[in-house]
């Protein structure tokens, strides 16, 4: 049996953007899968946070903001230092 499903009302991104939030939580968005990534290459490389941050030329806590998935401020340079650390590249675009 086949079931007719029809959209009722606007997506969850037309109803963000209407509320003013969209831009926001895509940043947040982003910087979840951004924070999730460095930790799974960390793992994979068997560093803890004190070396990650000595590496980066950082302290331990601005590696834990970086770290923190529900923490949207990230400056570019600290996510070049941990990229450059975990051997791995940084591609930004505007879409």
């Amino acid at each position: 049996m086949r079931v007719n499903k029809k959209t009722v009302g606007s997506s969850f991104d037309d109803f963000l953007k209407e509320e003013g939030d969209y831009q926001k939580a895509q940043a947040l968005a982003v910087k979840r899968v951004l924070a999730w990534q460095i930790e799974k290459a960390m793992k994979a490389k068997h560093l803890a946070k004190a070396e990650m941050a000595k590496r980066m030329a950082t302290s331990r806590s601005q590696l834990e903001r970086l770290l923190d998935p529900a923490n949207d401020s990230l400056t570019l340079s600290t996510l070049a230092r941990a990229g450059q650390v975990l051997g791995r590249q940084i591609h930004l675009e505007l879409i």
